[in-house]
């Protein structure tokens, strides 16, 4: 199974871009699940699934994936325009507003 290389989408619960800007090259599980019938919890052999690793450039990890023989599919990244208003966050409590603020 390839591995992929992808760069995070921001969390829903925040709308800042940490963790957005490095590339991540993850690996595809190759065999699934088993749940442990006595505690319920699950668990594979499968220890390739648990690596993530992070590089700066999306070059970086083309080239790390070739040196080490891992068949990769890169995923590119949804670019979205900036959120900027011009009054920015300071505008809501003006005092020379023209219009009804409300929650």
């Amino acid at each position: 199974m390839p591995a992929r290389i992808f760069r995070p989408a921001r969390t829903a619960m925040s709308s800042g871009t940490a963790k957005t800007r490095k590339w991540v090259l993850e690996h595809a599980p190759q065999e699934r699940r088993e749940v442990d019938p006595l505690m319920g919890w699950t668990s594979s052999a499968d220890t390739q699934a648990q690596v993530r690793l992070s590089f700066s450039t999306k070059e970086a990890a083309l080239e790390y994936a070739e040196e080490h023989g891992i068949d990769v599919i890169v995923q590119e990244p949804k670019t979205r325009k900036a959120n900027i208003r011009p009054g920015g966050y300071g505008d809501n409590f003006a005092t020379n507003r023209r219009q009804v603020w409300t929650h």
